[in-house]
């Protein structure tokens, strides 16, 4: 039996696919924003002193990556700082201590998977502090396990599936950076993955998202031809790429940032599931939930 387990973030796409798929027997302390602010040390010393986890998973973040640029203390206290205080809070008590990163560590110059090993080089502030968030973790707690992801979806909340089909049904086209480069996760398959690592007694950086790669081109032509195929759209609408100048924004973003996840397989003992696949999955879900 595993417990009590402490998810931060808990509301979010991640968290509830966490609760969703936890072993049986877990005892869960779900924990959102509202429940525990992150960036408090005060607050998360007390909290986990309290609840006495046997393992923290922290898929809590400030992830509003355009915002960063003008928010940068907020974006550091929750992506740095936080993830710092629960380490050590975790360590403090012997627990185990998940947190979960991002492929915006990368530059995006690689053209071939990051290894976990790989130098970093973010490009904007939300990658920048989500490095030092890893960093703070492994000061704090050396026996840690950070996994980093990308482009998570999930059922519920604000996603590019989710805005896709929205727009999708709304436009007579839609515009979308084909010269972006990564892998569309599903926060389901993310979520079993991080609860097999934990099993496995990972430690350390490692990778997992779901397989191969697309541009997010490649990603709304394939929820547009799944979504038809299933009768959630009921047309289709000309999806147009554009390159990323085309679309400026706020932050840089990594034109290729396919992560290599074969030291999370060999820990796992099985591959992800490709993304098409979990995007069907996905899809199936909301149609059935009308």
């Amino acid at each position: 039996m595993i417990g009590p387990v402490l998810i931060t973030g808990a509301g979010g796409q991640l968290g509830r696919a966490l609760q969703a798929s936890a072993p049986p027997g877990a005892t869960l302390v779900p924990l959102g924003h509202g429940d525990l602010d992150i960036g408090d040390a005060a607050a998360v010393r007390t909290l986990v002193a309290d609840h006495k986890p046997t393992l923290i998973i922290n898929a809590a973040a400030y992830t509003a990556v355009d915002k960063a640029e003008s928010e940068t203390a907020e974006a550091y206290r929750i992506n740095a700082e936080g993830p710092g205080h629960l380490a050590a809070a975790a360590r403090a008590i012997e627990a185990r201590f998940i947190h979960v990163s991002t492929d915006f560590v990368f530059n995006g110059a690689s053209g071939v998977p990051y290894l976990p090993v790989q130098p970093t080089e973010p490009l904007g502030v939300y990658g920048a502090s989500k490095r030092a968030g890893e960093e703070a973790v492994l000061a704090e707690d050396p026996d840690a396990l950070i996994v980093r992801t990308a482009w998570v979806y999930g059922v519920t909340g604000h996603n590019f599936v989710r805005t896709m089909l929205r727009l999708m049904a709304e436009r007579d086209e839609v515009r979308v950076v084909a010269d972006q480069i990564g892998t569309p996760t599903f926060a389901g398959g993310l979520a079993g993955a991080l609860w097999a690592l934990d099993a496995a007694g990972a430690r350390g950086v490692h990778h997992w998202t779901d397989s191969g790669a697309a541009s997010w081109y490649d990603f709304a032509v394939a929820i547009q031809e799944d979504a038809l195929a299933i009768g959630l759209l009921t047309r289709a609408v000309p999806v147009i790429p554009i390159a990323t100048s085309d679309y400026p924004t706020p932050a840089c973003r990594p034109s290729y940032s396919v992560l290599d996840k074969r030291s999370a397989i060999a820990l796992i003992g099985a591959p992800a599931p490709h993304w098409r696949v979990h995007l069907r999955d996905m899809l199936g879900v909301i149609k059935a939930n009308g």
